[in-house]
């Protein structure tokens, strides 16, 4: 089964930086492209970035392009997200799943994600 596992968020000040990794497994990474996704207190799951199978096309949301970079190492399974810039807009729970999606697109139900983990970013 396909699993999941989201790591690095923590309590962060404003302008500071995390690395979000997701572990996954019991699927083929590499073919696979990958999204992070966030959900902001009192909102629904909002899409922030997709990256291609082979790491060579990534797109992102309009308010973290720039500041937020999508990367994976296919090698060790894993996704990433570098976070740059962080405001207070970014706490979220932020999650990992399969897929290649967009900001209009409806996304998957939330068994398609991991269990999340949470970006504080407050002075």
């Amino acid at each position: 089964e396909v699993q999941l596992v989201e790591s690095g968020g923590t309590l962060v000040l404003p302008g500071g930086s995390l690395r979000l990794s997701c572990a996954a497994s019991g699927f083929t990474f590499s073919v696979w492209p990958m999204t992070w996704v966030r959900q902001r207190p009192g909102k629904g799951l909002e899409w922030v970035s997709s990256i291609s199978g082979d790491d060579l096309e990534t797109k992102y949301t309009s308010s973290v392009k720039g500041r937020f970079t999508i990367s994976r190492d296919n090698a060790k399974n894993t996704l990433y997200l570098e976070m740059n810039s962080l405001k207070p807009e970014d706490t979220a729970v932020y999650y990992c799943g399969q897929g290649y999606f967009s900001d209009y697109q409806v996304l998957p139900a939330s068994d398609h994600w991991g269990q999340g983990t949470q970006v504080t970013v407050s002075s």
